[in-house]
């Protein structure tokens, strides 16, 4: 229970102590865009960094060299809350998740969300969330990756399980022809939503997958796109099943 109180004390001190840091940085970002972006990058970096190491994770990472520098639509299968801080903590480049618009209700940390490009998608609207498929479009053409979770939601089954793909996320590489870069990764609902209300010390294996062009397969997988990338991934989660 410690290392959750730990935690909710840090998160909130950054979330009330970052107000005036997110003034400065709006101001900042008048001047020079760019800085502003990469400061708000590497602070948020630093705080999942510190709930990390606060709650006991230990990672082992492989194939991060397969991400090439340029924009790429990040996707992997999401068991954690954790997964969010675990993967951007990571990102060498400008990224934004796409996550769930109930994340709006949330005051302050919605705005860093903000601040860091990422998008709410309203699940129940498909006009709405066409209109975030087309925004991240427009993130990745500018510059910005994008990181998606295609379950859609937090898979709670079995170990190893994954729910399947939505189709439309894939959309953003396939209408921008960023590559997209499968994340697996192992054993991180075993930091805390396999034992709530605990944190417990953990060691969660990630990782990158190659990049898939979509350009570059035939007509065929790209109908099934989602299918083929959930395959990736699900071998790879069984095949680092193992190493945790």
């Amino acid at each position: 229970m410690i290392r959750l109180i730990l935690v909710a004390l840090f998160l909130v001190c950054f979330l009330i102590l970052g107000i005036p840091v997110l003034l400065v940085m709006q101001l900042f970002g008048l001047a020079n865009k760019k800085a502003k972006d990469y400061a708000c990058l590497s602070i948020v970096q630093w705080a999942f960094k510190v709930i990390l190491r606060i709650s006991g994770v230990r990672t082992t990472v492989i194939g991060e060299e397969n991400i090439p520098d340029e924009p790429v639509l990040f996707i992997g299968n999401h068991r954690s809350y954790f997964d969010i801080l675990l993967t951007y903590s990571r990102c060498r480049r400008l990224t934004g998740y796409v996550a769930k618009k109930e994340m709006l209700r949330f005051p302050l940390l919605r705005d860093w969300m903000k601040a860091l490009y990422c998008l709410f998608l309203d699940r129940e609207n498909v006009r709405e969330g066409l209109k975030t498929i087309l925004q991240a479009i427009e993130y990745v053409k500018a510059g910005v990756s994008i990181c998606i979770f295609p379950e859609g939601t937090r898979n709670s089954g079995a170990e190893l399980s994954m729910l399947p793909f939505k189709d439309g996320a894939l959309k953003i590489a396939e209408k921008s022809g960023c590559a997209i870069i499968p994340i697996s990764i192992n054993n991180s609902c075993q930091i805390f939503e396999a034992h709530l209300p605990f944190i417990r010390k953990t060691h969660v294996v990630i990782e990158y997958g190659a990049p898939i062009y979509t350009k570059d397969l035939d007509r065929e997988t790209r109908k099934h796109l989602g299918d083929y990338c959930q395959n990736i991934i699900q071998e790879t989660i069984n095949k680092n099943a193992d190493l945790v």
